[in-house]
């Protein structure tokens, strides 16, 4: 489709991929705790509300790091060694510093946190500073900066957990440039060239994995800027940057789109050096750097987590009235309503379909159950029995005609299963089994054909990941965290999984959030709030959905829902009834949420509707 940036401002596309006009374009800075210590020259990682702020100079080099927890920052474990104008990547967390130095000393040196202390891990190939970075704490990206008292640098390294290797270098040498993303898509920008051409520089290069390429420019050329990029889950086409020297500081943010970069919402406070800046796009500080002095502010950037809309299709013209128009959905406005009461009250059920038809089926408390019921948007029915009764599975499906069931556990006899039963409508059919027994697992399966099956117990808590696809289940790579109670949405190539617990001596409710994307999982930005036993969620892919109720403690129960954008979480209308265990399915247009433990524990028949409307908008041209 022709882009019409140049014709109206803007382009014609959904909501989730243009997201200066979903998102980025409100947003806007504001003032956050001070760090205990004045600073330059910082590095950071996580997000607003989870951060971390490493080394820098206060006109002595400092090691010091401190955490953030949204309100006030709290002085950890310093650094191994001192030093300042290295990067970051990671989370608060688990993440990774590298490089920097002490004037005239460059280093190559990789620590590693752990989120207690730091651990010095295999250094960089080439000593530098004051260069670009992002990525995770297993896979990270470094590039350009200065290696001291040479000229600034081309050199890209890639971190794959425990080693540094070189990759394809930056077109030009760069130092005291930003950007952000990942090792297999990021952005570096800004900064400065050496002699003969040392000016301060606009460039903007786009990394695919393999190469770089030159970008267009951003708007305002300057050096020593903060980025966001270094989260796990942002790209090459999800980039922030901010403040910085051109050459007297500055206040100016950026966001690039995937084809342009565009002014949004400037910092409070112009300030650069090189200040700690993270997050992502929608949620990210900025603190410390120079503001005329060593600076101990701190300002985090938010930008509407709920939309006024969600684009769901396409964008179409109407030659005929010059007119485009595009399918929207509704998603704050929207409400739980009550829908039809279940035949027989249960938890941990499993289910599939829409709130207009849907299946649920098996669950506790007894002897676990084969009953099934199907419901067609206003009352439950009983149909066909499981052939064999089991609770808290990894199973779903498109609609009350068409489920999976796999796994679960039986009583009265308590024992994992392997089962695995295809539900076409009237009656379950046994098909071969899982491979790894779990229960209270994560599911992303959304037809009978497809899905995956991750986390749970299998008689001790498992990360295990199982690929259905209609015929058999293959192992694939597990979770980076074994977990079980856990939530889920999604498919076989595009899935979501979700809070969960690891139990034990240190037995804690996980916000633990990762994104199946068909090969590998990768961690990404936290929900609001933590939670176990939430038994499903609601979403086609790894793009839009939502997680509902649950619980904090392992034993209450919350009506707290929140909904998944592909970049963060926003926390929409709560469910009428605060419940755990129960069963939830469907789209983000159509869930249903049924059954489950309420308030003093009494298991219930209640069922709870979602439906978000759609609209068609009209977008006039001349």
């Amino acid at each position: 489709m022709t882009d019409l940036k140049g014709i109206k401002g803007f382009k014609v596309q959904t909501l989730s991929t243009d997201t200066v006009a979903s998102k980025e374009g409100g947003g806007s800075w504001a003032s956050g705790g001070d760090l205990n210590t004045a600073r330059s020259y910082l590095g950071g990682a996580g997000i607003s509300t989870a951060a971390l702020a490493v080394s820098g100079y206060t006109g002595s080099y400092t090691g010091k790091t401190e955490s953030y927890d949204g309100s006030s920052w709290t002085e950890v474990n310093d650094l191994t060694t001192t030093r300042a104008i290295g990067a970051a990547a990671g989370t608060y967390t688990a993440s990774i510093y590298f490089g920097g130095g002490i004037d005239p000393t460059t280093y190559a040196r990789t620590e590693s946190w752990n989120g207690t202390s730091w651990t010095e891990v295999n250094d960089l190939n080439d000593s530098r500073t004051s260069m670009m970075s992002g990525g995770t704490q297993t896979a990270a990206i470094s590039a350009g900066g200065s290696m001291q008292p040479a000229p600034s640098q081309i050199q890209t390294e890639i971190w794959n957990g425990s080693s540094w290797t070189e990759v394809a270098d930056l077109p030009t040498t760069m130092l005291s440039l930003t950007g952000g993303g990942s090792s297999t898509s990021a952005i570096a920008c800004t900064g400065q060239e050496e002699p003969p051409d040392s000016g301060v520089k606009a460039h903007s290069f786009s990394w695919n994995g393999s190469a770089w390429s030159q970008t267009a420019d951003v708007n305002t050329a300057r050096y020593q800027a903060a980025g966001t990029g270094f989260q796990p889950g942002t790209s090459n086409t999800s980039v922030m940057i901010f403040g910085g020297g051109a050459p007297s500081y500055l206040a100016k943010t950026e966001f690039w789109d995937g084809s342009s970069w565009t002014e949004i919402g400037d910092l409070s406070t112009a300030r650069g050096q090189s200040m700690a800046g993270d997050g992502t796009s929608s949620d990210a500080f900025a603190a410390g750097g120079n503001t005329g002095s060593y600076s101990a502010a701190t300002e985090e950037w938010t930008a509407p987590s709920t939309f006024t809309q969600f684009n769901i299709g396409q964008v179409y013209f109407n030659s005929g009235t010059n007119t485009f128009k595009v399918t929207q959905q509704t998603v704050p406005s929207t409400t739980w309503s009550s829908g039809g009461a279940l035949n027989q009250a249960r938890s941990f059920a499993d289910s599939a379909g829409t709130s207009t038809s849907s299946v649920l089926f098996g669950g506790s408390p007894g002897p676990t159950q084969a009953y099934t019921e199907q419901y067609d948007g206003s009352s439950w029915t009983e149909v066909s029995d499981l052939n064999t009764g089991r609770a808290a599975g990894a199973s779903g499906g498109a609609s009350g005609t068409d489920a999976v069931m796999g796994g679960g556990y039986k009583l009265p006899n308590v024992g994992n299963s392997l089962d695995t039963e295809i539900w076409n409508g009237s009656s379950w059919t046994e098909v071969n089994n899982l491979n790894s027994q779990k229960y209270v697992a994560g599911r992303g399966i959304t037809i009978s054909t497809s899905g995956i099956g991750f986390g749970g117990s299998n008689g001790s808590i498992t990360a295990n990941a199982e690929v259905w696809d209609g015929t058999n289940w293959t192992e694939v790579n597990n979770l980076n965290t074994a977990r079980y109670y856990l939530g889920g949405f999604g498919n076989a190539t595009s899935a979501i999984a979700s809070n969960g617990i690891v139990p034990g001596p240190s037995s804690y409710v996980q916000n633990k959030i990762e994104k199946w994307d068909g090969t590998s999982w990768t961690e990404i930005a936290e929900l609001n709030t933590a939670r176990s036993e939430i038994h499903g969620g609601s979403g086609t892919n790894n793009a839009l959905g939502f997680i509902t109720g649950g619980s904090t403690t392992g034993s209450n129960q919350i009506a707290n829902v929140e909904l998944w954008n592909g970049s963060s979480w926003s926390e929409v209308n709560d469910l009428s009834t605060a419940t755990r265990m129960a069963a939830v399915n469907g789209p983000s247009t159509s869930a249903l949420h049924s059954g489950g433990t309420t308030s003093g524990n009494p298991v219930v028949t209640t069922t709870e509707e979602w439906n978000s409307p759609t609209s068609n908008k009209t977008i006039t041209i001349s």
